[in-house]
């Protein structure tokens, strides 16, 4: 009920602009059947470009960890296929239970590092599951140009070749990475940086985003314009990339 009223809340905000706004579709992740029935209303009904899911979730309890690779949720990742909308994996806090490592470095909790963390392998899990075998069309979106997959991906899938383990998935983390996944700069204003990404997932794949309220739209914008970028990957990093990820009528 919450996530409906969310939802409804939304649409009727970018309704008053549709010009300059579009809308995610906020899910309930603890119910699955009642989460594909509001990805389909949020999509075909309310005209929603996506769908925001916040990091894993809680069932049960507030000390539980639900993440989406489980088989349960296979269902609705089905259904997001088929809408054909992309889905951004977006970072939420630790739980208190797994957050001993950062006791006495409150600097590294949260957007300082946990939030890279928890989403990258939230991110890992979903590749390795054999998701992207069973829905090769299925579209993630990860902020922080990649939560840190980028650099040391090579790495993942090195190790795991010498050490598979029964990995469910088909095929190397690279090629889900790079046919799956779309990458925003929210909060990662660095040229360095940015051409790494650019060089491991290929321009196509970067989007722009600022990251507000962690940090200012200013400083990203300003960066992003005196990035060390040719007038025509500015364009599709700043613009085309999304029009036609989210399939904008401009």
């Amino acid at each position: 009920e919450l996530a409906i009223r969310a939802n409804d809340v939304l649409a009727e905000e970018v309704a008053k602009r549709p010009d300059r706004f579009a809308g995610f579709a906020a899910l309930p992740m603890q119910d699955v059947d009642a989460a594909c029935a509001e990805v389909v209303r949020c999509i075909k009904d309310l005209g929603f470009k996506g769908v925001n899911l916040n990091g894993f979730s809680q069932k049960g309890g507030a000390d539980t960890q639900v993440f989406y690779d489980l088989p349960e949720f296979r269902p609705l990742w089905q259904v997001i296929e088929a809408l054909d909308v992309p889905t951004y994996l977006h970072p939420r806090n630790t739980l208190p239970s797994q957050a001993r490592c950062y006791e006495g470095h409150p600097w590294f909790e949260n957007s300082g590092w946990a939030f890279a963390v928890e989403t990258a392998i939230h991110a890992l899990r979903l590749m390795a599951s054999g998701l992207f075998d069973d829905c090769p069309k299925l579209q993630i979106i990860l902020g922080h140009l990649g939560e840190r997959i980028p650099f040391d991906l090579w790495r993942v899938d090195h190790r795991i070749s010498k050490s598979p383990q029964g990995i469910p998935a088909k095929r190397q983390m690279r090629d889900y990475f790079t046919e799956n996944f779309h990458l925003t700069t929210a909060g990662n204003f660095h040229d360095r940086t940015l051409h790494y990404t650019i060089g491991e997932i290929g321009i196509g794949r970067v989007l722009f985003s600022v990251d507000y309220p962690f940090e200012t739209t200013e400083e990203g914008a300003v960066w992003f314009d005196n990035a060390d970028l040719s007038d025509a990957d500015r364009l599709k990093i700043g613009r085309d990339n999304a029009i036609k990820l989210f399939k904008l009528d401009l």
